[in-house]
């Protein structure tokens, strides 16, 4: 008698799996049958029961097993569609989910699968990046699942968009690597310091002053054309970037120190419009920059004096930074 109930109460369980197990052997039977639709429709149809019933983790292997099927059968609307469930129900199960990051892992495998010109994918990835970043409480998202699809863009030869994720994936090192890539496969000779200067004041905006360092350090260290890690650099940018992450690192909270050097290095600041906006983040969040206004900034005459004998130092090792002192 107590067997009887326990089979045919729905919350046990051995009962709830041998459900989903069945109910998996009929779904296969209509994919085996190419009919995709009914399929998909069904796979809706038991989101919505078991959701109500708040059985997450039964919901959330059935639809991974469904868009991984989906998927398999180039079905990508479906799949992406199943793989939007699959979040759905990671928001409402929240903290009871065990193991988030492994799905982090398997959302980004569902991003794998599907074709990177079908538009639902970018849908599932701005929802998986979203959810993903509250767990680690992210608005721009968790950086696992950034380092993911940084590797799937990599994979499939986008080299600008992959640079964007790793910028975010708190992994200096293949963000470097990857800067260097693409350095040499888009760039030309005179914008080696431009490719990573903008992925480390990035960086450095966003409080990442570690994974800004292992950036800087890694696309110098190996890429062809410095091949070095410490100043003097040739190109006068490198320096500026040294001196900048030294004054991070250091804890230096002086505002007037940091204006300094960036007017210091303003010509080659200048290069790029878009190292202002930047630059004024960082000022805010490591140097007080707020309580300051910027074209009321003067040099003293100790800290000029202290960069100016600090070019002359480089000059007498043969760099070019002759050009960077009015």
């Amino acid at each position: 008698m107590e067997e009887t109930q326990e089979k045919s109460h729905p919350g046990k369980p051995g009962s709830s799996s041998r459900g989903v197990s069945r109910v998996l052997g009929k779904l296969r039977a209509s994919v085996e049958s190419k009919n995709f639709y009914e399929a998909h429709q069904m796979y809706r149809t038991l989101y919505f029961r078991y959701v109500s019933q708040g059985k997450y983790a039964d919901v959330l292997e059935l639809l991974y097993d469904g868009a991984l099927t989906m998927l398999e059968h180039e079905q990508y609307s479906s799949g992406a569609d199943l793989g939007l469930l699959i979040i759905q129900t990671l928001e409402k199960a929240g903290s009871t989910v065990e193991t988030p990051e492994q799905w982090i892992k398997r959302l980004a495998e569902l991003v794998s699968k599907i074709k990177p010109t079908v538009v639902d994918r970018e849908a599932l990835l701005d929802r998986a990046m979203k959810w993903s970043g509250s767990l680690v409480s992210s608005p721009t998202g968790h950086p696992l699942m950034h380092k993911l699809f940084a590797q799937i863009l990599y994979r499939e030869g986008d080299l600008t968009l992959a640079r964007r994720h790793f910028a975010l994936a708190k992994d200096g090192v293949s963000c470097g690597f990857l800067l260097i890539e693409i350095s040499c496969a888009k760039g030309f000779p005179g914008e080696v310091d431009l490719f990573v200067a903008h992925t480390v004041l990035q960086q450095l905006a966003l409080k990442e002053p570690a994974t800004a360092a292992s950036t800087f350090a890694t696309y110098c260290k190996f890429h062809a054309s410095i091949a070095c890690t410490e100043p003097p650099f040739a190109m006068p940018l490198l320096n500026f970037l040294h001196f900048l992450l030294a004054l991070v690192e250091q804890n230096n909270r002086m505002y007037a120190t940091f204006r300094a050097l960036c007017e210091l290095y303003k010509p080659s600041l200048d290069r790029d419009p878009s190292y202002e906006k930047y630059l004024q983040k960082i000022g805010v969040k490591f140097f007080d920059g707020s309580r300051y206004e910027q074209r009321n900034f003067m040099f003293s005459d100790l800290l000029q004096q202290f960069f100016i004998d600090l070019e002359e130092d480089e000059l007498e090792e043969g760099t070019t930074m002759h050009g960077e002192v009015d």
